[in-house]
């Protein structure tokens, strides 16, 4: 049986920082790679203001600076904010209040939000209620 969304997010307690061995996605040989947890990112989202958005890239950058690495690595990140917004949008469905502002940091324009279980259109809705510009 699959993992539930929730399982996925709680699978993975400890970040790692990592050397990599050899050229990837811009970073030379020699890097550190920080390999986050769902819950780091979710914690990072969690800091975003009402009505403010923030792009992956930065999230990206901001982590890596935070935990004394060159890169964060883009696909793990892709997969676990992936999991902290299928995570959140089930608690969201459940009418929990401990929500995870994922449509602060997922563009519904892009390919990532096609990518989503749920419509693009949610995300619209979020950052309409906050006045945030599609």
């Amino acid at each position: 049986m699959a993992k539930s969304w929730k399982e996925k997010f709680f699978s993975k307690e400890n970040f790692e920082i990592k050397t990599i061995q050899k050229n990837f996605w811009g970073h030379v040989a020699g890097s550190k790679m920080l390999i986050p947890t769902p819950l780091m990112i979710q914690e990072y989202i969690n800091q975003i203001e009402s009505g403010k958005v923030s792009k992956i890239e930065t999230m990206r950058n901001d982590l890596a600076i935070e935990n004394g690495a060159d890169f964060t690595c883009p696909m793990t990140t892709g997969i676990f904010l992936k999991i902290v917004a299928e995570y959140n949008y089930e608690k969201l469905n459940q009418k929990r209040v401990d929500i995870c502002p994922f449509w602060r940091i997922i563009d519904p324009n892009s390919k990532f939000s096609e990518r989503l279980s749920f419509d693009k259109n949610l995300i619209v809705s979020k950052r309409n209620k906050e006045d945030i510009s599609v």
